[in-house]
């Protein structure tokens, strides 16, 4: 079996990808503690759009099948 070699690029790209999510979580911390309300408001938008998505692809396989 052959040794798995990894070259500089790919551990750049694991370096950036580790400081992109750390941005994020705390940028989410910092709005989270700084404007919860604002916060919740987000997250309640989101899992709407999730919802509203998946029953839309309900009504479009019911239509479909029908």
């Amino acid at each position: 079996m052959p040794a798995i070699r990894h070259s500089k690029g790919t551990t750049a790209v694991k370096w950036v990808k580790r400081i992109v999510l750390g941005l994020v979580v705390v940028f989410a911390a910092f709005y989270l503690i700084t404007r919860p309300e604002d916060a919740a408001n987000a997250v309640q938008g989101a899992v709407d759009a999730v919802f509203n998505a998946a029953a839309s692809i309900g009504t479009f396989f019911t239509s479909l099948a029908s």
